[in-house]
């Protein structure tokens, strides 16, 4: 009888939540987005129940209408670098944009953060949505969704070269000879596209994984496509099995289409479970957080997804608007996935608003109701692992860690101890060799 597939899970700090109400639950802690303490016991929780990573995402842009966990915390590295120095085996991933940060600097910084952590780094490359990010950056304009990635194409192709400047036995550090270094184990990258040139190399070395591992969340016909093309792991969110499965199998065979195993790029649907004794119990805990957001948040969180577009405009109680492609150069799946939702539907604006703040998924229900739909998710290939929010809930970490994973370690998918040290050999990764040393053995 063959092992049965393990799940994989990472954990999103959002703060107190990615919710619009999340900071007014009851438990939630107001100023999480800017307390260490919460991030440290978070973070720590997590690795001791043996979650594979944490996830600290990020934005560009804000104004008076955004998420308040998005008014006021961390920035991804700084945050990361602090978890990795009380931590020992969990993976440290964050958020970086393709579209406004140099490649030499942020190759450096995740660098650094992979030898901080000892192999425990990985960076989701972005493409950043928001027109107003180019407020912020003194660009008179931001980039359309096809040329932004075009540049994160050229952007990972870089950073990846820049993180094979040394080969692992690179530093000699012999004090009697005087040697340093071998020269010939230094490589120089002269990068030279369309949107970038770099000579390298970069000025630190590789860690024990090789390189930090790269995720990508762009579900986009384009972001499937660099996803295939460059990176190890996709953070995604689909509402149905059929959806995920979908996507899962498009992503695998576009895999393929680019010469690597399906097994070398990890799905990862995000999910916010609420947990409950009953259907009953987790259903008023849905509502207890639901009922939190006024019909006003809703508007403001349903407008950001449209580059902060304003709702208000039209009445709450007919049929959702034609706004035509407003949105088309943001976050283009999930706006397309609105749009059809509220067509196929026939829901009106107040009844989208409501539902997009605050989505009531299957993932609601009892412990066995979950784990039970967490094994199907992972057999029927819909998914390799999940990323479980607090989006919802701020206590839904420790109901998930209480309630879900003994089910899912009784039924053999989830480990009881880390498989290795770095965040590559827990996701059951290859280690990436470098590509000169490979060139060697050639």
């Amino acid at each position: 009888m063959s092992e049965r597939k393990q799940v994989k899970l990472g954990v999103m700090l959002h703060g107190p939540g990615g919710h619009m109400a999340a900071w007014r639950y009851p438990t939630a802690v107001s100023n999480a987005s800017v307390n260490f303490k919460f991030y440290k016991q978070m973070i720590q929780t997590a690795e001791n129940a043996k979650f594979d990573l944490i996830f600290i995402a990020d934005g560009l842009y804000i104004n008076e209408k955004s998420i308040p966990h998005f008014l006021n915390r961390f920035e991804p590295i700084t945050i990361l670098s602090s978890l990795a120095a009380v931590t020992s085996h969990i993976g440290l991933v964050g958020t970086i944009s393709t579209s406004y940060s140099e490649p030499f600097t942020i190759a450096r910084q995740i660098a650094s953060l992979d030898k901080i952590s000892d192999g425990r780094a990985g960076f989701n490359a972005v493409t950043s949505p928001l027109e107003g990010s180019a407020l912020n950056y003194s660009k008179k304009e931001h980039p359309t969704h096809e040329r932004r990635y075009k540049i994160a194409n050229e952007y990972l192709e870089v950073i990846k070269g820049l993180w094979d400047s040394w080969e692992d036995d690179a530093f000699i550090r012999n004090k009697e000879t005087g040697v340093f270094f071998n020269p010939e184990k230094m490589h120089q990258l002269d990068y030279k596209g369309e949107f970038f040139e770099i000579a390298g190399p970069l000025n630190i070395e590789r860690s024990k994984q090789g390189q930090p591992v790269i995720f990508q969340a762009g579900s986009s016909e384009a972001g499937i496509d660099l996803a295939a093309k460059e990176a190890d792991a996709v953070f995604t969110g689909h509402e149905t099995i059929e959806e995920a499965r979908e996507f899962y199998k498009k992503i695998k065979n576009k895999a393929i289409e680019y010469g690597r195993s399906p097994d070398e790029i990890l799905v990862f649907p995000g999910i916010s479970p609420i947990i409950g004794a009953t259907e009953e119990e987790a259903d008023q805990k849905y509502e207890q957080i639901a009922n939190l957001v006024t019909i006003e948040n809703a508007l403001d969180y349903l407008g950001r997804f449209f580059d902060h577009f304003d709702f208000t405009q039209f009445a709450l109680d007919e049929p959702f608007p034609d706004i035509g492609d407003i949105g088309k150069n943001n976050f283009q799946s999930i706006t397309d996935r609105i749009k059809r939702m509220a067509k196929e539907e026939s829901l009106t604006l107040r009844e989208v608003a409501l539902r997009v703040v605050s989505p009531k998924s299957s993932f609601v229900g009892t412990p066995e109701e979950i784990a039970d739909l967490l094994q199907t998710w992972v057999e029927e290939g819909a998914a390799d692992g999940f990323m479980i929010g607090n989006a919802v809930l701020p206590d839904g970490l420790t109901d998930f860690i209480q309630y879900i994973l003994p089910i899912l370690r009784e039924r053999g998918l989830f480990r009881t101890e880390y498989e290795g040290e770095t965040l590559r050999e827990n996701l059951g990764l290859p280690i990436r060799e470098n590509r000169y040393s490979l060139k060697e053995r050639v």
